[in-house]
């Protein structure tokens, strides 16, 4: 799109987004399918969320941190369809949920390096005065990052009066293309953010697994390797999911993406993901499985019996 002078405004900017199709009967089946995902995911970590709150063997560092990541996702795909007031609060919203989940994730691969590698202090290091403090410190970082970012966008000046998103979200660089300024200072610190945000925290992540890998291999059992390993699969999967998503659409130089592709991906990371996250570590978890079960079967029995 041609960026072209700021138009005289005689009320409030508006910002509108591109339809996927515009016939009507593709609109009615993409309706349909991303009401049934978002159900999905309501559904699949509410499940998680509720089977760690009320399961007692649950009740540890690991599956605290995963209860909030799957509130979180609940709130981060809460986002999109769910009209909030104007497209800057949306940002807001979408940059600090989705910077937690990140920072969080770190948070989990830290939390697998304290038992695996120093399983005696484990209890003494992973208190739950240090758990709430981690997930309170990633809250207030993403933020104050987010805060930053957003509002230093919003001091650009946009084209015309009525602004078509190629987006289903008021994400960053959709909306950043539409301004009728020099965006290259905003552009370097969305760089920075994504650094902090996705960089940053993935090295730490690979740190925390150098160190688990070499734990784990020198683990004479076979079985107790096949326990640790599976500890961590569930989480490198959404790690790699959803780092290196994000990664394609935050970090690549503007010159070698397009709105399509960048819209195409945000689906991955806005909608799969969260999906995702529950089936991972439900059906790679036999504690979450049995949790979940005993629940199921515990609330049908009392259901029965009324």
């Amino acid at each position: 799109m041609e960026k072209g002078p700021v138009l005289n405004q005689s009320g409030p900017p508006e910002f509108v987004f591109r339809v996927f199709t515009t016939v009507p009967e593709f609109q009615v089946l993409l309706f349909l399918l991303f009401l049934l995902l978002y159900l999905m995911i309501l559904a699949g970590n509410t499940a998680i969320v509720w089977a760690v709150c009320t399961h007692s063997s649950l009740r540890t560092p690991m599956y605290f941190f995963l209860s909030n990541l799957s509130f979180l996702e609940i709130c981060y795909t809460s986002v999109v369809p769910i009209p909030l007031a104007g497209c800057g609060a949306q940002m807001f919203f979408f940059v600090t949920l989705g910077s937690t989940d990140c920072f969080l994730l770190a948070v989990m691969a830290y939390d697998r390096y304290v038992a695996i590698c120093h399983p005696l202090h484990y209890t003494l290091i992973m208190t739950q005065k240090l758990c709430i403090q981690m997930v309170a410190g990633a809250l207030g970082l993403a933020l104050f990052l987010s805060l930053q970012l957003t509002s230093l966008i919003f001091t650009l000046p946009f084209c015309g009066h009525l602004r078509e998103i190629n987006h289903f979200l008021c994400d960053v660089p959709p909306v950043l293309r539409l301004a009728c300024a020099d965006i290259h200072v905003h552009q370097a610190v969305l760089y920075v953010v994504g650094i902090l945000v996705l960089t940053v925290p993935f090295l730490l992540i690979c740190v925390s697994y150098a160190f688990i890998t070499s734990a784990i291999l020198r683990i004479r059992s076979g079985e107790g390797r096949r326990r640790a390993f599976s500890t961590c699969s569930s989480h490198l999967t959404v790690v790699l999911l959803q780092y290196g998503c994000c990664s394609l659409v935050y970090l690549r130089p503007r010159s070698s993406t397009s709105e399509d592709e960048d819209r195409q991906i945000a689906l991955v990371y806005t909608f799969v993901t969260p999906l995702l996250n529950p089936l991972i570590y439900t059906l790679r978890n036999k504690d979450v499985k049995d949790a979940l079960r005993h629940a199921i079967i515990s609330k049908a029995f009392l259901i029965l019996r009324k």
